[in-house]
């Protein structure tokens, strides 16, 4: 009985030794130091390309040559030449007022200018001949300079009621009807020179050391969705807008099939000369802070230990120009060095990160979204 008895007890406390040993041992492991998990970043090269920096403004196009025609004298419309969105020939005639009156008055006066003419002709034979006093040759020849303008006169009354074209261009739609009367100075139509056409803007008056005459535009009007039209500076304002502090400038289009008309609203991208040897990284790489901008740069390096391990340094930066999704970075990053592009947010000095670059974002220089 005693035997028996000793045995459980044995077996009883080699059992409690093993259960506290395996309890020892699981506390020691829930104890010990755990690694932490890496943090998932996604990165991107920093590349050195050459492009050609823009500047962007808003502007709006205007004819090269556009006036609101009217008429110089009284009168009643009687025919409209030509019809609303014609296009026209320099000296074409659009409208004609009623000339019957100055017309009769014209033949008349042609026939006083011609009697005149005879009169001065024979004064003239006999002044010659001392036939007559030289006064009475002096006397004719004003009157017939007198009846000569009479003429010139009424033949400029008549010109005037037939408003023609001053140039070439394309006549809009008319503010006038056949058999209306017209005073002095009302609008009759609209007429406009569209090929070549205007598009003026402005710009900051910092921006004024980076605009001359000549330079590269590219001009793009909702109309016609991302189909550009390309164009030059050819005038730069004399002076600063004191109100704005803005700039104007103008620029000149080739417009051969019309599609631009004048007052539409238009982008604008003046193309400026190309920056060689240019940083350039995703915009997304870029953490905005009011005490200055920033990226992270993955790189190895090595802990208190020696260890070496994929880490995260945050570096300073200066922005450049952008365009679509990347930005210039003038200091603070150099070629080939792999910046982090998602996840940045969650980053710190020195932090281990582990890259994944399944999923990017987008890093286009003309990016086209999908809803557009």
């Amino acid at each position: 009985m005693l035997k028996k008895f000793t045995i459980a007890l044995l077996a009883f406390s080699v059992l409690l030794a093993t259960l506290g040993a395996v309890k020892v041992a699981q506390v020691k492991v829930a104890s010990a130091p755990q690694a932490k998990p890496l943090t998932a970043v996604t990165t991107a090269e920093a590349k050195a390309i050459g492009w050609h920096p823009f500047l962007n403004a808003i502007g709006t196009l205007a004819p090269v040559q556009g006036i609101m025609l009217s008429a110089d004298a009284d009168g009643t419309i009687v025919s409209i030449a030509a019809e609303s969105g014609s296009a026209v020939k320099a000296g074409d005639l659009l409208v004609q007022l009623d000339t019957t009156v100055e017309a009769a008055q014209l033949v008349a006066a042609q026939a006083r200018a011609e009697l005149a003419r005879l009169n001065a002709r024979r004064a003239k034979e006999l002044s010659d001949s001392n036939a007559t006093a030289k006064s009475e040759y002096d006397s004719a020849d004003a009157a017939l300079k007198q009846a000569v303008a009479d003429v010139a006169a009424l033949q400029a009354t008549i010109e005037k009621k037939s408003v023609r074209a001053p140039f070439d261009g394309r006549v809009g739609i008319r503010q006038v009807n056949v058999g209306q009367f017209m005073t002095r100075g009302r609008a009759l139509l609209p007429l406009q020179k569209l090929n070549p056409i205007y598009v003026n803007f402005s710009l900051p008056q910092r921006q004024i050391a980076a605009v001359s005459s000549g330079q590269r535009i590219a001009v793009t009007v909702d109309a016609f969705g991302d189909q550009s039209f390309a164009g030059t500076v050819t005038a730069i304002n004399s002076e600063v807008d004191v109100s704005t502090r803005n700039l104007a400038v103008q620029a000149t289009l080739a417009n051969p099939q019309e599609q631009l008309r004048a007052g539409m609203f238009a982008q604008v991208e003046i193309e400026l000369p190309a920056v060689e040897g240019q940083i350039v990284v995703p915009a997304t790489a870029i953490a905005y802070a009011s005490y200055g901008n920033s990226v992270f740069i993955v790189e190895k390096m090595k802990d208190a230990d020696g260890k070496e391990f994929l880490g995260v340094r945050q570096q300073f930066v200066k922005l450049g120009p952008a365009r679509g999704d990347l930005i210039a970075l003038t200091e603070g990053v150099k070629a080939g060095e792999q910046v982090v592009t998602g996840g940045a947010f969650k980053l710190r000095n020195s932090m281990a990160v582990q890259v994944n670059n399944t999923v990017q974002p987008t890093s286009e220089q003309a990016p086209k979204p999908n809803n557009s």
